[in-house]
């Protein structure tokens, strides 16, 4: 098994995560922030993130509260 490999280049503010070694074939842009990285089989070998510092916090920040809001609804309950 390949063990993930993930860089943070600060200066750019820009995430890479290498899921294999393989070499990148083509890319998709998913949004304007995300593009996935693909083999000649179209399987995702790696993703790159823009701006990632924003798309972190805020990524993390709402699944946290929406799992926050579920455990309190479900002890309410």
């Amino acid at each position: 098994m390949v063990k993930a490999c993930i860089r943070y280049f600060e200066q750019e503010d820009v995430l890479h995560l290498a899921i294999t070694e393989e070499p990148e074939t083509r890319s998709l842009e998913l949004s304007p922030d995300i593009t996935v990285e693909l083999n000649d089989k179209d399987e995702m070998i790696g993703v790159e993130i823009l701006n990632a510092s924003k798309f972190l916090r805020d990524s993390v920040l709402e699944s946290i509260q929406a799992k926050t809001l579920r455990v309190l609804e479900a002890e309410a309950a």
